[in-house]
C-alpha cells in the first residue's frame, strides 16, 4: 500500500486574520507559523507547502514580557565594512512595528527555500487597516 501525499493541485488554501492586540509575542508567532507551514491540517506533509495565508493586524500592540522592550536587539548587516545596525525592540516598535511580528515568525520556518515561499503567505500591518478584505478572512481561533 502506498502512502499518500498531499500534491499542490490538492491545497484550497484559507485566508485568516489575527488581532495581535494583547498577545504575547511568542505565543502568537507559534500560532501564525504553525498556519503558514499547514500543521493544522490533517493532510501536513513537510515537503510541500501546504499552509494557509495570514493576515495579522494591530502588530503595533503586540506584548513582550520582561524587560525585553529595552533589552532585546535586533541586528542587520549591509554586507559593507562596519556595516552592523542594531535596534532594540523599544526603537523598531516605533519605526517598523510590523518587523518584529516577522522576525519572530521568519525564526520558526524552516532554513531553506520552503520556508521562504511559506513566508510570502504572512502579511503584517501595524494598524487595524488592510487590503485583503476581498478574501474574506476568517478569524483564527489561538489558544
Amino acid at each position: 500500500m502506498s502512502t499518500w501525499t498531499v500534491r499542490p493541485g490538492d491545497i484550497e488554501r484559507k485566508w485568516y486574520i489575527v488581532d495581535a492586540q494583547d498577545f504575547i509575542l511568542g505565543r502568537l508567532s507559534t500560532e501564525v507559523a504553525k498556519v503558514l507551514r499547514g500543521k493544522h491540517r490533517p493532510q501536513y506533509t513537510p515537503h510541500a507547502d501546504c499552509g494557509d495565508h495570514v493576515i495579522v493586524i494591530n502588530a503595533e500592540k503586540i506584548k513582550v514580557t520582561g524587560r525585553k522592550e529595552a533589552q532585546k536587539t535586533y541586528y542587520r548587516h549591509s554586507q559593507y565594512a562596519g556595516g552592523l545596525k542594531s535596534i532594540t525592540l523599544e526603537k523598531q516598535r516605533e519605526r517598523f512595528p510590523e518587523r518584529i511580528i516577522e522576525l519572530a515568525v521568519k525564526g520558526m520556518m524552516p532554513k531553506n527555500a520552503l520556508g521562504r515561499s511559506m513566508l510570502k503567505k504572512l502579511k503584517v500591518y501595524a494598524g487595524s487597516d488592510h487590503p485583503h478584505a476581498a478574501q474574506q478572512p476568517e478569524a483564527l481561533k489561538l489558544n
